[in-house]
């Protein structure tokens, strides 16, 4: 069975205003509206997310008497792929402001040639056994850093189910993915693009994340 892929831009909302705010080469000079705008992003998809978890009503004592209200009974873990995903990865703590968290990170090795080759080189996160992980990986190019990260999160339990939460995607990484992720997953991302190029950038994208939020690195 394949795995569902959710696009949430199919469907028109507020969203496409920060997703063009990100992508326009004039507006995304500005970091601090850049970040609050990966930011409204990940609150945006984290509720949208949210609709999918499992739920068990619970009794809420008002002034005036009682009520039932459904609330999430899944553990959930967000994990987010450091320093791309800071920003995405707080929108998603203002929804999920209960949840424990963990921490990637992945870098693109120098290579030469087409294959990228990702490497991690830490990783912090807590029992996952029977719990409900979130990846908050804002750039979905290849797919491999994503299909690493499950790897090294082996160690630390299988979860009931992984969501894989991106903001702008290739055609190529949906397809790895669907090819290398485990049966119980779930793809979350705003848009998917034309393609990746020679370098394995997503066409047309928006550039790279961690230096639009935080400055170009060496």
């Amino acid at each position: 069975m394949e795995i569902p892929i959710h696009i949430l831009n199919e469907s028109p909302s507020i969203a496409d205003q920060y997703l063009f705010e990100i992508r326009d080469i004039g507006l995304q000079k500005d970091r601090l509206r850049f970040r609050k705008n990966m930011e409204r992003l990940g609150t945006l998809m984290a509720y949208e997310l949210s609709k999918r978890l499992n739920y068990a009503p619970q009794t809420a004592h008002t002034p005036l008497g009682t009520c039932e209200i459904p609330l999430v009974k899944d553990e959930v873990v967000l994990i987010t792929v450091l320093r791309a995903g800071l920003p995405f990865y707080q929108g998603f703590t203002e929804v999920f402001d209960h949840q424990d968290s963990g921490f990637i990170g992945a870098y693109r090795a120098k290579h030469e040639g087409p294959d990228v080759h990702i490497e991690l080189n830490y990783a912090a996160a807590p029992k996952l056994d029977g719990k409900t992980v979130l990846i908050i990986d804002p750039m979905l190019a290849t797919g491999k850093s994503i299909v690493r990260t499950l790897e090294v999160l082996k160690p630390y339990g299988e979860a009931t189910h992984y969501h894989i939460a991106s903001v702008i995607g290739a055609p190529e990484g949906i397809d790895y993915l669907k090819r290398n992720l485990p049966a119980n997953s779930s793809v979350w991302i705003w848009a998917v693009d034309s393609h990746l190029n020679e370098k394995a950038y997503i066409i047309p994208g928006l550039g790279d994340a961690g230096d639009l939020s935080y400055g170009e690195k060496e």
